[in-house]
């Protein structure tokens, strides 16, 4: 049973204590006072995980790819410049978002395992309406550096997909000027998968798009439902289970502290990488960029990819993730975020890969 095992993978980790609690909760009406109080609160803890003063902050009621909708669809219209850095997965599907609005899709490819240039960004077009990056690409372990896009965007959008960074590493929404965020539960958050964190941006509002292509989407709405533009109405039946959920989870990254988060998680993931690399797997993230909450390794030679995980999910309780795109087959994707980020985890999964590779 999922319960039973370590998720180690790139996608959920295990939720904390307090969320499994919270999810146990009596179900309130989505319009009840209670729970209203309960959704404010959850607004104001993000924007100080998110580190943000912006009205608009708030969940979107999907996983991590309805944020990544939520932002294009907002601000993207037919014809609208968009330069997407793509060195990863999701980077090729912001692009897929983007064009799919009727955007006029700008490509800035850096090989897997590879940091995006933000330089190459900047001058990919001399006037693009939107600049987009993934902060921590989940399917390479590389970190892209945000804050030099910021400070020299001009009057382009930036929009980051921070699912995979946000409590794990330092992200700092208005330092660095970001115009649209979007993250998820259940990576460094510790919380099921459900929800999407979002904040925009007062002038990212501003440029919204007159017609929303999705009406379910639509930031403005949302807005006025989530009571972050004034006066609270109606828009749609949130998940009150799932915000009861991370309200837990931003209360319990808070109450340890945001630097202490992300030491926990440096720790962790420098003696992950170290143990790996002596135990004869390849570090695939260039170093300097690597992610610290997701580690991308290539399999020592005669490990058997699929053999190896199930001898590891099977015997150890231990679930990790195999490559995706150019790596599927020979690369895992190790995970060690939020609840899971401890060292008696890091302990036992470098134990049990030790076995399963020298059988």
């Amino acid at each position: 049973m999922v319960h039973e095992r370590m998720l180690m993978g790139p996608g959920p980790s295990n939720p904390y204590p307090e969320v499994m609690a919270a999810l146990a909760r009596p179900v309130l009406g989505h319009l009840d006072p209670e729970f209203l109080a309960i959704l404010d609160d959850t607004c104001d803890r993000l924007r100080k995980v998110f580190r943000t003063s912006n009205a608009i902050t708030l969940p979107i009621s999907g996983t991590g790819s309805a944020g990544m909708e939520a932002a294009f669809v907002n601000v993207v219209g037919p014809g609208d410049v968009v330069v997407v850095g793509v060195n990863g997965l999701f980077g090729e599907r912001m692009c897929d978002v983007a064009a799919r609005c009727g955007g006029d899709v700008v490509r800035v490819d850096a090989p897997w395992g590879e940091a995006l240039d933000p330089q190459r960004l900047l001058d990919a077009h001399p006037n693009p309406k939107v600049i987009a990056v993934v902060h921590a690409e989940t399917s390479t372990g590389v970190r892209n550096d945000v804050a030099p896009l910021g400070a020299a965007k001009g009057d382009a959008l930036l929009i980051v997909d921070c699912v995979t960074s946000l409590a794990g590493i330092d992200v700092a929404v208005d330092d660095w000027s970001v115009d649209i965020a979007y993250s998820g539960t259940q990576k460094c958050l510790g919380v099921p998968p459900g929800l999407a964190p979002l904040t925009m941006s007062d002038y990212a509002f501003s440029r919204r798009v007159e017609r929303v292509q999705s009406w379910y989407l639509d930031l403005g709405m949302i807005a006025e439902y989530a009571g972050t533009t004034g006066a609270r109405k109606y828009h749609h039946t949130a998940p009150i289970s799932m915000v009861y959920a991370l309200h837990a989870g931003l209360g319990a990254v808070l109450d340890e502290g945001l630097e202490v988060a992300f030491g926990r998680h440096a720790e962790c993931g420098a003696r992950i990488q170290d143990g790996l690399d002596k135990l004869g797997f390849e570090l695939l993230a260039a170093e300097g960029h690597r992610l610290p909450q997701l580690t991308t390794v290539r399999l020592p030679e005669g490990v058997d990819d699929l053999f190896a995980r199930r001898a590891l999910l099977d015997r150890f309780g231990i679930e990790v993730g195999g490559g995706v795109g150019p790596w599927a087959g020979t690369a895992w994707r190790i995970g060690c975020m939020g609840n899971t980020a401890r060292l008696r985890n890091v302990v036992a999964l470098l134990g049990a890969v030790e076995e399963v590779v020298r059988w």
